[in-house]
């Protein structure tokens, strides 16, 4: 039977023939029919997946040049375009809307042999924590199914925790790859702003999106990341400097490292004590390794979460104005008098109570009267941040930190109290703010029965040693 446990061993079995990417394809279908129950995919490219993967043996068999990742099995988050393949943002707005272009991070799959097996369900346009925003239904967590699996990429979380691909592709704004994977015991990476293109992702708040990816090995992330990074003439945010073999460059040849961690983090009143002590206990298992290991002051933890939803709001509220059902998307039917009514009536209609609180509140802090005292205000705060991070990693090689302040809630525990909804965000808008790589890292149980990570942080450009830094981690767990 097939089995999988990294993309280097599967590849080396269909070198060796013994297994197929018919038969890896034919396993994970079964997969998700035995899993429907999860909700993690929205669509299921079953007859597509499967010609994909027939056409990819056959250059296997006629010993042609094979890509980075031929034949590795991977799914989409619904805010991630595919050409002649829809794409709604888990939102009734766009939810018979097909793409008419891929991304260009597919594009780099499917250049290098990937199988995209379908689409996964998400907050709808990417907004919120619990993957409870979709208008397509909740996705459960596969190790408990009363408790949510994050978001907003939870679907695409739970497709690698409970198997039913072996890669997936997020996005991450405030932390929407890092705290599923957090939930879900998986690896979790959100490059640096610029590292991905986002052309072709639909967007949230451009100055703060990024594609992520999720894996159960830091190796697999690594190769996905080399894949798809780099250059692109359609987005011109992207970093210009070259890309490195990250999966040939892991072994940092026992590196010591110089790494700051945030006391106030660890000393918030909003974290739970088994993370507290995890935490402490961790960072002296690094110090007992040969690590520096060092507490930073940092005095604007109460300011990046207000930051962050002022900013990032009113950002959405500019990208979602196109979807005004004129063009394409959901269109009110005979409810209204005139066009006015016909935008009110539309968006009304399409958009879930989350995203039209996001657009209210960002439409809010960037009217006349409030833009200074909201927008500015944010914006000089972020200024700020973005000073002191410079400041921090002139010292250190990186930052530690919890990816979230409690192992996964259950489902409507939070639903009433967007506030306490947003506090789930506390420990990774600071790195979408700041534009810099970040990880999630599963190393530790609750005794929930929940898993939970550390979450790690370097400065811009450097998701190498973010990479090194991770698989040391996993290895002083034993989870390597």
């Amino acid at each position: 039977m097939f089995s999988f446990t990294s993309i280097k061993d599967y590849q080396s079995e269909l070198l060796n023939g013994q297994t197929t990417c018919v038969e890896a394809v034919s396993y994970y279908l079964q997969q998700i029919e035995a899993h429907q129950q999860l909700n993690a995919f929205l669509e299921v490219y079953s007859d597509e997946a499967l010609l994909r993967a027939k056409e990819l043996d056959a250059l296997l068999q006629n010993n042609q040049s094979i890509g980075k990742l031929h034949g590795v099995i991977v799914a989409l988050k619904d805010v991630i375009c595919y050409k002649g393949h829809k794409v709604s943002a888990a939102s009734r707005i766009l939810e018979n809307f097909t793409s008419i272009y891929s991304a260009t991070a597919v594009e780099k799959l499917l250049a290098e042999g990937a199988i995209i097996i379908g689409r996964n369900n998400c907050d709808e346009f990417a907004m919120g924590s619990s993957n409870e925003n979709s208008a397509f239904g909740n996705v459960l967590n596969a190790r408990d199914n009363s408790l949510v699996p994050g978001g907003s990429s939870g679907g695409s979380a739970v497709a690698v925790q409970a198997g039913l691909c072996m890669v997936s592709l997020g996005s991450d704004t405030g932390g929407s790859v890092r705290q599923p994977a957090d939930f879900c015991g998986i690896v979790g990476l959100k490059p640096g702003y610029g590292k991905i293109s986002r052309y072709g992702l639909i967007a949230y708040a451009s100055s703060f999106d990024q594609i992520g990816i999720f894996s159960n090995t830091i190796e697999d992330v690594a190769l996905t990341l080399e894949t798809i990074a780099g250059p692109d003439e359609y987005d011109s945010t992207l970093s210009t400097k070259e890309i490195p073999s990250f999966s040939k460059l892991l072994d940092d040849g026992g590196s010591k490292y110089k790494i700051a961690y945030f006391k106030e983090m660890l000393e918030h009143p909003g974290l739970d004590p088994e993370i507290s002590a995890s935490m402490r206990q961790f960072i002296q298992k690094l110090t007992n390794e040969g690590h520096t290991v060092t507490p930073v002051t940092f005095d604007w933890l109460d300011y990046i979460i207000p930051a962050y939803y002022i900013l990032t709001t009113a950002e959405a509220s500019s990208n979602l104005s196109r979807f005004d059902g004129i063009k394409y998307g959901f269109a009110a039917k005979n409810d209204f008098s005139d066009l006015t009514e016909f935008y009110k009536k539309s968006r009304s209609q399409g958009f879930g109570k989350e995203v039209k609180r996001r657009i209210m509140l960002g439409t809010f802090v960037l009217s006349a009267g409030y833009y200074d005292a909201y927008f500015t205000k944010a914006q000089q705060v972020r200024s700020i941040l973005l000073d002191t991070t410079r400041n921090i990693f002139s010292s250190y090689n990186a930052i530690i930190a919890p990816t979230v302040p409690s192992p996964a809630f259950r489902i409507g525990e939070k639903s009433n109290d967007p506030i306490e909804m947003f506090l789930a965000d506390l420990y990774t808008v600071f790195a979408n703010l700041v534009g810099i790589p970040a990880i999630s890292i599963p190393l530790f149980m609750h005794s929930s029965g929940m898993p939970f990570g550390v979450q790690a942080m370097v400065s811009q450009d450097d998701e190498l040693t973010l990479l090194q830094l991770s698989k040391k981690f996993m290895q002083l767990e034993g989870k390597d």
